[in-house]
């Protein structure tokens, strides 16, 4: 076993792997995949989210050596750490808790020998009511209106998360129903454009704005926050923030000198990472203000079901260990530095600080539906071997059927799901296209290699539930890579220097335009496009207006 302070890739099993690799890069997709009985054993159901990881480069020895390598990394007491609440993050000293934001109301998870669960619930709670009250009219404007559109505005985890359910559920027949009348817009971005484009059709009468931040702090959130509070006090008067804005933050202090009434914020915990807190009232406050409360329970319910699923499977039968493995396996061994999918595990050095001689983490992409087909398809077809993860649905939020066609609308989407991964893995010999009369000068052209790993998931539906589920799985998937690796997956220091060099920059811009300083300090190239920049954008006044701007 790896030891806490040793590289993962100094183990006799990563070492075996690494042997492993020449023997199925000698293996064909098409010949693996003539082997029903290993396709078989490679197709997992459970509780109705079907898992085929059959079109993976990988053979039954495989998948025994990754878990030969899971047990080498500690997989199992690493993730009891993470349900136990130890401080498993430990670059920031924080416990990784989110999976006590969406446990039962019964549950107990410790954190520093605290049970976090009853003080999720009471935030929850807290949201049940606000949610209700917005929403059936009780709490009204500064004018008396109902408030019937939100601006969420936030940054990363903080819009990323929440911006996904509400894509995902916008056209959930129970959900819709739900949203009926309302609108919900997140604003992230700040260039003014975005800020257009979020109030544009908006009236200041009838829109909550929820700002989350957690220090309150945030450069980005809190000039687009200042923006909006702007725009409701120039229409309404400044005593109308106390009504039309509302906070997600642990600062107080902070958030009533803003305007807002401190008991209109709603609190979230230090072990609650960016990405990880759509379940916290980063979340689940704007869309329970869109959809109502029972409809997001519902999302939280799927992502237990997921933890608990996550926690308590064996290795053989669990989605989201299995997933996490087939990823290492893909970057770390096989060398393939990209997956069409989501998320990021980037990391440079061990959770001890070691430089890592081995690549983590991938770039990852993706597409809904068919557009893929149009875009990049090419690439993962005939160019790099990129592999993906195709993720369908049985069930159609919105069925279509027209009466002269062949197939439904989400039959032919759904035709496509099944097609691609079979097109990627065994792709099309020269000699086939021969066979078809294909022009010799074509040939080269329309041959493809296959063996490109795929894996399919397929889910029932696309509620509430299911989104809850499907999004748990891919947390827990980047866990278990970073578990492998010995990597820190909850931290987030690259995004840091950028961050620090900005205020640099915004202090000299500042300084230019309101006192005339030359620009200093910089090296040529920033010190030429600064200088440039503030010469070309001269006839923009030190004073800015409070106008905002329109579209």
């Amino acid at each position: 076993m790896a030891s806490s302070s040793s590289l993962i890739s100094d183990t006799p099993e990563w070492n075996d792997l690494k042997a492993h690799v020449e023997e199925i890069k000698n293996t064909h997709l098409r010949n693996l995949l003539t082997d029903e009985s290993r396709s078989q054993s490679l197709f997992l159901d459970s509780d109705g989210i079907v898992l085929d990881y059959s079109r993976q480069q990988a053979t039954l020895e495989t998948i025994q050596k990754l878990f030969k390598l899971a047990q080498a990394a500690s997989l199992k007491d690493k993730i009891n750490r993470l349900y136990g609440g130890e401080r498993i993050n430990s670059t920031e000293n924080r416990p990784v808790l989110h999976v006590a934001l969406r446990a039962s109301r019964d549950a107990v998870i410790n954190s520093d020998g605290e049970n976090v669960v009853p003080e999720v619930w009471k935030v929850l709670d807290k949201i049940k009511d606000f949610s209700d009250r917005i929403r059936n009219g009780s709490w009204v404007g500064a004018t008396g209106k109902p408030l019937k559109d939100v601006v969420a505005v936030g940054i990363g985890g903080s819009f990323l998360g929440p911006l996904f359910v509400h894509t995902a559920l916008q056209t959930d027949p129970e959900a819709n129903e739900s949203a009926r009348g309302r609108q919900l817009r997140f604003l992230a971005n700040v260039d003014p454009i975005d800020v257009a484009r979020n109030i544009t059709g908006l009236n200041p009468e009838t829109t909550l704005v929820v700002i989350v931040s957690k220090t309150f702090t945030t450069a980005e959130t809190m000039l687009n926050a200042r923006t909006l509070r702007e725009w409701i006090s120039s229409a309404l008067g400044p005593s109308a923030v106390a009504k039309h804005m509302v906070a997600v933050s642990t600062n107080l202090t902070l958030v009533e000198k803003f305007g807002i009434d401190p008991n209109n914020a709603f609190a979230f915990w230090d072990w609650v990472g960016g990405r990880y807190s759509v379940c916290s009232a980063v979340g689940v406050l704007p869309l329970s203000l869109q959809y109502g409360f029972s409809v997001i329970e519902k999302f939280l319910k799927g992502a237990s079901n997921i933890d608990q699923h996550f926690y308590s499977q064996p290795f053989e039968r669990n989605i989201p260990v299995l997933l996490g493995l087939l990823s290492v396996w893909n970057v770390s061994f096989l060398g393939y530095p990209a997956r069409v999918s989501m998320e990021s595990n980037g990391k440079g050095v061990s959770i001890d600080g070691l430089p890592l001689p081995f690549e983590t983490g991938e770039i990852d992409f993706g597409e809904p539906g068919t557009n893929g087909q149009h875009s990049f398809y090419q690439l993962i077809h005939q160019g790099r071997v990129i592999p993906c993860d195709f993720i369908g649905v049985v069930k159609s939020q919105q069925p279509v059927y027209l009466k002269d066609e062949v197939v439904s609308n989400h039959d032919e989407l759904m035709s496509n799901f099944f097609a691609q991964p079979d097109a990627l893995a065994y792709g099309k010999t020269a000699d086939q296209l021969q066979k078809e009369n294909v022009s010799p000068h074509l040939i080269p052209h329309k041959t493809f290699s296959g063996n490109r790993p795929s894996v399919s998931l397929l889910l029932p539906s696309l509620n509430a539930y299911n989104i809850g589920q499907l999004l748990a799985i891919y947390e827990h998937r980047i866990a278990v890579e970073g578990f492998i690796w010995g990597i820190n997956s909850f931290d987030q220091w690259g995004v840091e220097l950028g961050k620090s060099l900005a205020t640099q920059v915004r202090k000299q811009l500042h300084a230019s335009r309101t006192k005339a300083e030359p620009v200093q300090g910089f090296n040529f190239s920033t010190t030429a496009l600064l200088t440039r920049y503030l010469q070309a954008s001269s006839d923009v006044p030190a004073d800015l207006p409070t106008s905002l701007p329109k579209i």
